[in-house]
């Protein structure tokens, strides 16, 4: 059964937000983007890496467009599902060890280095949200900043 997302309730973005994604794609959030995409087909290809393919989708969406949006409990929006229940837990567990601990060390490291300026203030503000995503993403969805539900 297909679920609305609920990014696409009300496409409009606060102008603030839509400039700095736009900034953000041109200085490499594009590139980042596709290679989380890449990942997540790789990921399929090998059949091992199916139950952590979505996890890569997300984050590959939350790098897309990080400005105006954040992460929530997908348990919130849809109710329990098997990235949500005990299924997900051991899955993150699995993903915090291999993949996780290392993209967050990584975003926060970038993080630093956009803090140094203030022009990159917003930029590591982003890394940190995707530092903290990419540690615990299976159970998780992108959603706007303003979704509230359950």
């Amino acid at each position: 059964m297909f679920r609305d997302h609920p990014i696409a309730e009300n496409d409009a973005l606060d102008p603030v937000s839509f400039i700095l994604n736009v900034i953000w794609l041109v200085a490499g959030g594009a590139i980042a983007a596709f290679g989380w995409f890449f990942a997540s087909i790789i990921m399929i290809v090998s059949i091992v890496g199916i139950p952590f393919a979505r996890a890569a989708f997300d984050i590959g969406v939350y790098t897309l467009w990080p400005f105006g949006v954040r992460s929530i409990a997908r348990d919130r929006l849809y109710g329990e599902d098997i990235g949500t229940g005990a299924f997900g837990f051991l899955g993150n567990i699995v993903w915090f060890f291999l993949a996780g601990l290392w993209l967050a060390i990584w975003h926060v490291v970038v993080a630093v280095g956009c803090a140094i300026t203030i022009i990159g203030l917003p930029f590591a503000w982003a890394h940190l949200k995707l530092a903290s995503f990419a540690l615990w993403p299976i159970g998780r969805a992108v959603v706007r900043h303003d979704i509230r539900r359950r």
